[in-house]
């Protein structure tokens, strides 16, 4: 294995970006109607008055201007940890990612740094090796224990065992994945609009991956230089890592030999945000006090309603009640464009939450609800750290095998350190499977989405278990609010919508819409 370029493809664009870019801008102060990019170059005097609002919107930070240009990417040999560290840690973009949870990760399909040599290069790529050789070794130790699982789920299908090993296949390889490092390789889509591409070209020697964010990004840079080059020149210029306020702040108390690579410090922090959440995956931390006051008073204030037309009880029920409201019955979630269901954005909360890097990978992406995401380093303390998921804790021979598996992978991932690997490097090196300390918050328009998502029981297990662990939560504080939200299909059921689940083949095989959510347990 070496290092391999990022293969970066701009597949589609709009057309003439900096000139359609400023005929909005223009348009906003138009007496003579829409403007339109052709008019930007019509004359000499245009493009003088073109690059005179650029500069001026530029400057004043206008920037809404520059949203209106798309950017369609393909970007392959692109790193696990670069997607969720840098392309999917803000809300403004859409991404259709090849799925690790069901398609097998080939051989030697890792991230090489450019910069390693020698020992360190010997070093990372034992690592990486004994991953995936244990990848490929454990799929195939789970198999008895999945099938079984399966079949005591489906269990009309064990009688035909052959038919159904695709899927329990696909299982196997949804659990072994949490042995994979960060450095794994992956491909994808990625849709942007042009600020957003403006953000990317300032930041991209930010944490956590610099050396592959700027490769990656001045590829996508280039690319679209190559098609428009005045959109490309009016970026500002790349701010250096050393200026941003994390690599300040860890300079001035680590100093440089460690910056964002602190294991003693780590070692307290993992230990006191553990103390507070305990054994769970998320917990309530804030919220809206008022929430159903709130809730209610915003429905009244959108019909035009005084509360002695319409109580707070029955408010609440016009809204999330899916019967009177079809909206959340809905799989296009339409609910930012319904009237009435936008007064959920009015009531907010808070979690903390520890979920390894593969289900966070897939939590992120719920775009809506943001959360702080770590300097992913500063939260090794050196040794082994690591999610376990269900069917291996339910299994001891399982377990013992995970476990020894990981012990052989923080031991590489120490040796590459302490060689003098660089934290940035040794950053692939950390498995799926290490956890992720951080707090998120969420109207409750969006997090009625992805509960309501999240609570299938075809969800990523870890992602379920949360979102369970917050709708009790918030159980205990607005009840009145948390009644309505359960599973997709027990939703469906409110509102009379058949069939009540809308998976089709991937139907659970458990009747989740008879349950309630005190009984939403499952092991695969």
């Amino acid at each position: 294995m070496s290092a391999q370029k990022p293969i970066v493809s701009l597949l589609d664009y709009s057309k003439d970006p900096f000139n359609l870019s400023i005929a909005t801008a223009r348009t906003c102060y138009s007496s003579k109607g829409i403007l339109l990019p052709s008019d930007m170059i019509a004359s000499e005097k245009s493009i003088e008055i073109r690059d005179k609002v650029a500069k001026s919107t530029k400057k004043a930070g206008h920037l809404t201007t520059r949203q209106h240009p798309q950017f369609i990417f393909t970007l392959d040999k692109v790193s696990r940890q670069f997607v969720w560290s840098f392309l999917h840690s803000h809300p403004f973009y859409n991404s259709e990612q090849v799925s690790q949870r069901y398609v097998e990760v080939k051989k030697e399909n890792y991230y090489v740094p450019s910069g390693l040599n020698g020992k360190l290069l010997e070093l990372y790529l034992d690592a990486v090796d004994f991953a995936s050789r244990a990848y490929f070794s454990y799929t195939e130790i789970l198999h008895p224990f999945i099938q079984e699982e399966y079949f005591q789920i489906y269990k009309a299908r064990a009688n035909y065992p052959d038919k159904w090993q695709l899927p329990i296949r696909k299982k196997c390889l949804e659990v072994a994945r949490y042995l994979l490092p960060l450095g794994t390789y992956t491909y994808l889509y990625h849709s942007i609009n042009g600020l957003t591409l403006h953000r990317y070209y300032r930041l991209m020697n930010s944490y956590d991956v610099p050396q592959e964010q700027r490769a990656v990004v001045t590829e996508m840079v280039d690319q679209v230089r190559a098609v428009d080059p005045l959109y490309a020149d009016e970026m500002d210029d790349p701010i250096p890592l050393e200026e941003t306020t994390e690599y300040r702040y860890f300079d001035s108390v680590f100093g440089s030999g460690k910056r964002e690579f602190h294991p003693e410090v780590s070692a307290n922090f993992v230990k006191e945000f553990d103390r507070e959440l305990g054994a769970r995956y998320s917990k309530l931390v804030s919220y809206s006090s008022n929430g159903p006051e709130i809730l209610a008073q915003s429905v009244r204030s959108i019909l035009g309603i005084p509360k002695s037309s319409l109580t707070d009880q029955d408010a609440i029920d016009l809204v999330l009640n899916p019967a009177k409201n079809r909206h959340l019955t809905s799989t296009l979630n339409e609910n930012s464009m319904s009237p009435i269901t936008r007064a959920l954005f009015n009531v907010q909360y808070s979690f903390q939450k520890r979920i390894s890097h593969t289900a966070d990978s897939q939590d992120q992406r719920h775009r809506m609800v943001p959360g702080g995401r770590p300097v992913l380093m500063s939260q090794y303390a050196g040794v082994p750290d690591y999610i376990t998921p269900f069917v291996v804790q339910k299994y001891p021979e399982l377990k013992e095998k995970y476990d020894a598996t990981h012990t052989q992978i923080f031991e590489r991932l120490n040796r590459f350190l302490d060689a003098g690997g660089s934290p940035e490097y040794g950053t692939y090196l950390l498995p799926n499977s290490f956890p992720v300390r951080f707090y998120e918050s969420g109207d409750l328009l969006n997090l009625h989405h992805k509960w309501r998502s999240r609570t299938c029981y075809n969800a990523q297990e870890e992602i379920f278990q949360a979102s369970v662990e917050e709708l009790t939560d918030v159980t205990k504080v607005h009840p009145g609010i948390a009644k309505w939200i359960k599973a997709p299909c027990w939703i469906r059921l409110q509102g009379e919508v058949k069939p009540y689940c809308p998976e089709g083949d991937h139907y659970c095989g458990t009747q989740v819409w008879k349950r309630e959510l005190s009984e939403y347990l499952r092991v695969i």
